[in-house]
């Protein structure tokens, strides 16, 4: 599949940051990777929240697929509020099947059963992030709320996407830009 075709106010492939000021508690100090941005709305999933709640072995039984060849264990994140129990995951794009949404710069996004069999059987992407839910924004919402202030924009990185430490991404994210996270405020303001 080829690139998704953006205009450029949109922020597919990017990361958003959320501001220090963010209000939804569900996105404090979240790193969302832009999965599609148009004027339809936008799709992304969190890449900082684990879930405690469930692991990959639990997520394997309770959609009954072979676990005896489970060959590593897979950390399970909060994608977003939207659609909590479907599964999405955020790969490099080495991993192909019809149902992959090649984003961009080598970053894909499918979310079937099969890929989770292939993760579980050491035969999926070289990288990968699971996550469960995603976060969403009608026509116009994501747009009025960057200008808002709520969210910074950085070009992605596959260090900060596929990280499997989560705690820091915030920090490096804002840290792309060039930005001290203690000089951020949430006031809005216009020079």
């Amino acid at each position: 599949m080829s690139d998704i075709s953006q205009d450029e106010s949109y922020v597919t492939g990017q990361l958003l940051i959320a501001m220090p000021g963010m209000r939804d508690e569900r996105f404090a100090k979240s790193v969302i990777y832009m999965c599609a941005h148009s004027e339809e709305g936008a799709m992304g999933l969190v890449l900082n929240q684990r879930l405690d709640s469930l692991t990959f072995a639990e997520l394997i039984s309770q959609l009954e697929l072979d676990e005896k060849h489970l060959s590593r264990d897979v950390p399970v994140h909060f994608g977003g509020p939207v659609e909590s129990g479907r599964g999405f995951v955020l790969h490099t794009s080495d991993y192909q099947q019809d149902a992959t949404l090649e984003v961009v710069n080598g970053v894909a996004l499918t979310a079937t059963v099969e890929i989770l069999k292939a993760i579980a059987q050491g035969k999926g992407p070289q990288k990968s992030l699971l996550a469960l839910g995603y976060a969403g924004w009608g026509p116009g919402q994501l747009d009025m709320e960057i200008r808002a202030n709520g969210w910074l924009q950085v070009p992605s990185d596959s260090e900060i996407i596929f990280d499997i430490e989560p705690d820091t991404k915030w920090e490096r994210a804002i840290q792309r830009l060039g930005i001290d996270p203690r000089m951020l405020s949430d006031d809005v303001g216009h020079a």
